[in-house]
């Protein structure tokens, strides 16, 4: 074992020692509320780095400096949408932790229940929020197979490492949950900020580049047009409209997401969330140094194994810096997948014991529904493993599949909080048209010709909330709220 690997692992197996340890001293009790979201007691510091560990995932390091690396100007979407939906989570994730936290929600589909007061659109939005999670669970397994491939330079097919990173998931949340996740990201943030900045500002001459301005000039002397859109590969239609779309879509979805959700309800108080939707948008002036990284692995003409785009940082690494530099990445960028992806999991597992085997048997003991929970996040992480294994797309385009399919229950969490609601019926039939606009081929074809630079998510989401409002007013469904949220 070389002396990367073995920086890399000894990274990765401190964190999660430290992370089971810590987890297990301040866990009070073994109730599901203690597990899935820390018997909300997270303080500003605590939920700071849980949140934005969520945020800042192998999709914001690999996937965006891989982006910039294949397509070039494309990969600005980064620096729009976390700004565009911290403005959002300021709004919406108070409100969201007021009602969970008076009516000791645990999941979002707790919050589906009880707003429209359907147990059958409860159950929908659980799986579909488990399904949307699943995709990005494949994120950070993709991830982490490429990283014991091309990093670590590991004699593992695809298969073994695949599985390999979903059972060091399963490790960091299965016997504490939630808190060891929390220290982890506290972690996983500070090495990968430091290191991010610190190549950033020494990879110049690294690459025969004078400086870091540079480095933006050299990389557009070899890559015409790589600093404006559509970047280096106009076929794709990553144009300004594209830009535009897309980062309205992640931005509406970021919140949306079932994990975001017990995040809110993990939280102490609301000002807790608001102090970390103001300070949230800080993280994204790191993108400055994840695109640079990215320019300059086109600088130095870095190829990773089979082209890899995800890979390109980690090759650039690898090749121009010393043994324990690639190490000390690796094992970084290990936690950047394992972290959140382990909170994925936890999530999916709370979700399906809670929201669809109680909904079929309320009788069920919080002890069962813990065990439940818990053996069904191994089925979920081998779900996610077979997605995983042969796919080699990147990063960015896996993350916005998961925020397209998650942007379908936007509108039941958005119109909650309007002075009338949807009924469950016309929710589903938007979710059903907005879905169908993704999935059925048809459609996909029709969007591909007639608005091939949209982001499919959002013209789904566009179709929801249209066939919403035409079921509300159809069906005369709009009504006052019993309980105003």
């Amino acid at each position: 074992m070389n002396l990367a690997a073995i920086i890399a692992l000894a990274v990765v197996l401190s964190t999660m020692l430290g992370a089971v340890v810590y987890g297990q001293r301040q866990s009070h009790g073994k109730s599901t509320e203690e597990w899935a979201i820390g018997g909300r007691r997270f303080g500003m510091i605590i939920f700071w780095f849980l949140n934005a560990g969520e945020i800042y995932t192998t999709f914001a390091v690999l996937g965006i400096s891989g982006f910039a690396w294949s397509f070039g100007a494309p990969a600005f979407m980064s620096l729009c949408s976390v700004s565009l939906s911290a403005i959002i989570g300021y709004w919406l994730t108070p409100k969201i932790w007021a009602v969970g936290a008076r009516r000791k929600f645990i999941t979002q589909a707790d919050f589906f229940l009880d707003a429209y007061g359907s147990r059958f659109l409860g159950v929908v939005v659980a799986l579909a929020g488990i399904a949307a999670l699943v995709v990005y669970v494949q994120i950070q397994i993709t991830a982490l197979s490429m990283i014991v491939r091309l990093a670590l330079d590991a004699n593992l097919s695809p298969l073994a490492a695949a599985v390999a990173g979903a059972a060091l998931m399963l490790t960091f949340v299965y016997v504490a949950g939630l808190r060891s996740a929390a220290f982890a990201a506290g972690v996983k943030d500070i090495l990968m900020l430091a290191l991010v900045v610190g190549i950033g500002c020494t990879i110049a001459h690294r690459v025969g580049a004078t400086s870091i301005l540079d480095i933006f000039r050299q990389v557009q002397a070899q890559n015409p047009g790589i600093g404006k859109f559509p970047g280096l590969k106009p076929e794709e239609h990553l144009t300004t409209v594209w830009l535009i779309t897309s980062s309205i879509n992640v931005a509406l979805g970021t919140w949306i997401f079932p994990h975001m959700f017990q995040l809110c309800y993990s939280a102490s108080d609301a000002n807790t969330i608001r102090r970390n939707a103001i300070w949230q948008p800080l993280y994204s002036l790191s993108y400055f140094f994840i695109v640079l990284l990215g320019f300059a692995a086109l600088v130095a003409h870095v190829h990773p194994p089979g082209g890899d785009l995800n890979g390109a940082v980690l090759q650039l690494v690898a090749d121009r810096y010393p043994a324990w530099v690639g190490g000390l990445l690796a094992g970084t960028a290990c936690l950047l997948a394992l972290v959140p992806g382990s909170v994925l999991l936890l999530t999916c597992g709370t979700i399906f014991s809670r929201n669809v085997v109680q909904a079929a048997r309320p009788d069920l003991s919080d002890r069962a529904a813990l065990m439940v929970s818990r053996g069904s996040m191994i089925i979920f992480a081998g779900i996610a493993v077979f997605l995983t294994v042969g796919a080699n797309r990147s990063l960015v385009t896996i993350g916005l599949s998961a925020y397209a399919s998650i942007g379908m229950l936007a509108p039941g969490v958005f119109l909650v909080f309007m002075k009338r609601r949807p009924r469950p019926g016309a929710l589903l039939g938007g979710m059903a048209a907005g879905y169908a606009t993704l999935l059925v081929p048809a459609m996909a074809d029709f969007r591909r010709v007639h608005a091939p630079e949209w982001d499919a998510g959002l013209i789904a989401l566009i179709i929801n909330l249209l066939v919403v409002g035409a079921l509300s007013m159809a069906l005369k469904s709009v009504r006052r709220p019993a309980v105003a949220f």
